[in-house]
């Protein structure tokens, strides 16, 4: 008979009680299965070998997948208690139709918290909505527990989940399919062997809940261009059990408040309403502050002369709380780090700023799909590995797209220090929700909120992506900005794509420019912010989730030339996107590979990294370095007649001028004509796609604009269409001798003469205007009084 033995963490070393002081590596001795006998199970079974299926491509951690206890780590890192026992391993499984009755044998077993649908989980079969899945196990609680209650814990299983224990159903069903749930399971053991029994459906794009970037489709890897990926069904995080006290604690609710040096807490409770508690805060393992409280109150503890969490600096504090009513009450173990977030004016540019001032934020979409495992790390190192490869490559930011990972990965985003965008997932892309499907995304959105509400990295909620299931987009902007206002709200993600509508408030403006990096408009109120660019693609041969399928929004033919055209987006946000056009935000697609998506900075099996990592790393550290020494942008005068001047040595008598529509560089004196004098003015206006940035009006062809089209730079009439504004819309910054100025929706290319023509340019590039030779003297201008009056 399988049995179960109690877990506790070992003891952690000097420098882990400096950040946390429970959570520590956790030794877990848990199920130790030997076989999974349980009533109506084959006879036969006991001698079966259990074998994963094979993975279309093996990740580094493929191979290391524990076959009983995958996935032993504690899986709450910001509560914890010293016993717990680990329920992940081999279950009986099986699949009926939707509506049948629990079945009586179970024909397969799964490797549990893998889906059905990935390698690891042992079966790797296409699930729909005609389908029910079923789990079963048996366990025994440990002696040493006690007479304290127990707790079955699950930390997502999607969509609808129900579970029974010895026979009798374990309360509500549980509808979510990115949010913990648990049951308090005391009253349905029979002192000996348990068994367990849970049952989930998940219609994914079928129905109207929630399912990010899923979709039915083949598990195995086969053609398209796609952007969706393979859904993920059932238990994909860890279930686990614990004992607890009768009045226990649920949830710690930890928010910094810098302006008064204090740690605002709201401990949560079962049974335990208003009864004393106790919070403490430790530095190093020495107690810097504490109070007492009530469960349910929100209360302060004092933290003086805070260590501020950072990217550079993430320092973590350690929390404890106890209920303090009677001996041996409840006790759990948390962490914090000090820091703040918001937008304000800097330089009269709005930008959020961290912990009062503004840093940029370049960041990557991270999809957190895995070739092995679909939604599941195949283990905890794997799930940190992401993360410290946004770090190894310089970036201090992360967009979580669509998806809501398990709270280790939050753990190791506090640690390590990357700032978190966290989206919620989307309904389905091609449906208007109805009346039921909003509200349960709304109540799953709260939930997700109240699980990760005290991470100190994350700093930015996204409500909804590129109008992909866009209701109301206003009013859940306010009832996040409400129900969680120690963070900063994007109420739509792309506003300007694929029929998004922008709600018009929150803490940002966002949009999506591909390849880009392109700018996003500034605003009064709300800072401006790229959530997406980038989509540079290589294939790396022996790498392909499908050889020859994959796809990207810009093919690079070499590995080098990827390398340039990546480090000349950084740096085309770094030299005119952040100061001259007031972007503060950018997030590169994407981290990895993901199935036929051949845009990441790795591979999807996370085997290779494409991209050179010290340069890459250099570009992103210049980048934020920048965004400290930032000044006040480049100011021109507004709606005043101006000529521009070449400054490069041997040409400074020349000026831009328009010559039957296309721009061009021309001798201009006193004594030229007067058609030549103002061909060669310009009145300068407010960008028409930007207000920091500027447009330039012809004198004598007023309502006609300065504008790249075809990488020519022409005199033109405009259409109001997006496009034109952008591409009349140019963005100074300052030079040696002069300004340079950069096409706003393409930050890293300048207006530049070549041959006496203009071009928009870029150096390094691909076509004759973008000759390096003497490139930033051919892109700097100087500003002057103009050659002709005003008419």
């Amino acid at each position: 008979m399988p049995s179960l033995s109690s877990s506790r963490p070992s003891a952690p070393s000097r420098s882990e009680r400096t950040w946390r002081y429970f959570v520590a590596a956790v030794a877990v001795a848990t199920l130790v299965v030997t076989t999974l006998l349980t009533s109506g199970a084959p006879a036969a079974r006991a001698a079966e070998v259990w074998t994963p299926k094979p993975a279309p491509m093996s990740t580094p951690w493929t191979s290391r997948v524990s076959v009983d206890h995958p996935l032993p780590e504690y899986p709450r890192p910001q509560l914890t208690r010293p016993d717990w026992a680990n329920l992940n391993g081999l279950w009986d499984f099986a699949v009926t139709p939707r509506d049948a009755a629990q079945p009586t044998t179970y024909g397969e077993r799964i490797r549990v918290p893998f889906v059905p649908e990935s390698a690891l989980s042992g079966i790797q079969r296409r699930i729909s909505g005609d389908d029910r899945l079923w789990y079963r196990r048996t366990f025994t609680v440990p002696a040493d527990w006690g007479n304290r209650r127990v707790q079955l814990n699950f930390g997502a299983s999607d969509w609808e989940t129900t579970v029974w224990v010895n026979g009798r159903r374990a309360g509500a069903v549980h509808r979510g399919g990115y949010d913990a749930f648990s049951y308090d399971i005391t009253s349905l053991l029979n002192g000996g062997t348990n068994t367990v029994v849970v049952s989930a459906y998940d219609p994914t794009e079928a129905g109207g809940q929630a399912i990010g970037k899923q979709r039915v489709q083949d598990v195995t890897p086969h053609p398209g261009h796609s952007i969706v990926y393979t859904a993920s069904s059932g238990i994909w995080q860890t279930v686990w059990l614990e004992p607890t006290a009768p009045a226990h604690i649920t949830r710690l609710d930890l928010v910094p408040h810098l302006e008064d040096g204090t740690l605002h807490v709201t401990v949560r409770g079962a049974g335990a309403d208003g009864a004393a508690v106790k919070v403490t805060v430790s530095g190093g393992g020495t107690p810097v502050g504490s109070a007492t409280g009530t469960v349910g109150t929100e209360f302060s503890v004092s933290v003086p002369n805070a260590r501020l969490w950072s990217p550079d600096d993430p320092f973590l504090y350690d929390v404890t709380a106890q209920l303090t009513g009677t001996p041996g009450a409840d006790r759990v173990g948390s962490y914090a780090g000090l820091r703040s977030i918001a937008v304000k004016d800097v330089d009269g540019v709005r930008r959020p700023v961290l912990n009062g001032r503004f840093v940029f934020q370049t960041g990557t979409l991270d999809q957190g799909f895995w070739p092995d495992g679909i939604y599941t790390a195949p283990t905890d190192e794997a799930l940190r590995f992401d993360l410290q490869k946004h770090k190894d490559l310089g970036f201090n930011m992360v967009r979580k797209h669509i998806k809501v990972e398990p709270q280790r990965w939050f753990y190791w985003a506090d640690r390590l220090g990357l700032l978190v965008w966290q989206d919620m997932p989307s309904m389905d892309s091609a449906k208007t929700p109805d009346g039921a499907s909003r509200t349960q995304w709304e109540s799953e959105y709260r939930a997700v909120i109240d699980q990760h509400r005290s991470s100190p990295a994350l700093i930015q909620w996204v409500d909804q992506n590129e109008g992909w299931g866009q209701y109301d987009q206003a009013r859940i902007a306010d009832l996040v900005k409400a129900y969680d206002p120690s963070r900063l709200v994007d109420n739509m993600s792309g506003v300007n794509c694929c029929a998004a509508q922008d709600g018009g408030n929150g803490d940002v403006i966002d949009n999506h420019n591909y390849v880009g990096p392109g700018n996003t408009p500034t605003e009064p109120v709300r800072a401006s912010v790229l959530g997406e660019y980038g989509g540079l693609g290589y294939r790396v041969p022996g790498h392909e989730w499908y050889p020859g399928g994959g796809f990207s929004y810009e093919d690079q033919p070499t590995l080098s030339a990827l390398d340039d055209r990546l480090v000349g987006l950084l740096d085309g946000i770094r030299e005119n996107a952040m100061p001259a056009g007031g972007l503060s935000a950018s997030v590169y697609t994407q981290i990895t590979d993901v199935e036929n998506e051949a845009n990441g900075l790795l591979t999807y099996d996370r085997q290779v990294v494409k991209v050179d990592e010290p340069r890459v790393r250099a570009a992103n550290e210049a980048l934020i370095a920048a965004s400290r020494t930032l000044g006040p942008p480049v100011r021109l005068p507004v709606d005043q007649y101006v000529s521009i001047r070449v400054t490069t040595p041997g040409y400074t008598d020349r000026y831009v001028r328009h010559y039957d529509g296309l721009g061009y560089t021309e001798v201009v004196t006193a004594g030229s004509d007067d058609v030549l004098k103002q061909d060669a003015t310009w009145k300068v206006r407010p960008g028409l796609a930007n207000r920091l940035c500027y447009s330039f009006e012809s004198r004598n062809y007023p309502g006609e604009y300065l504008r790249h089209r075809d990488f020519r730079v022409r005199r033109e009439a405009g259409d109001d269409s997006a496009l034109y504004r952008a591409d009349a819309t140019w963005c100074p910054v300052r030079g040696e001798g002069g300004i340079r100025l950069a096409a706003s929706d393409f930050p890293g290319q300048y207006l530049r003469h070549i041959n006496a023509e203009l071009w928009l340019a870029r150096s390094g590039g691909t076509h004759a205007w973008d000759n390096p030779n003497s490139f930033t003297e051919d892109t700097t201008w100087a500003v002057e009084a103009p050659w002709a009056q005003a008419p």
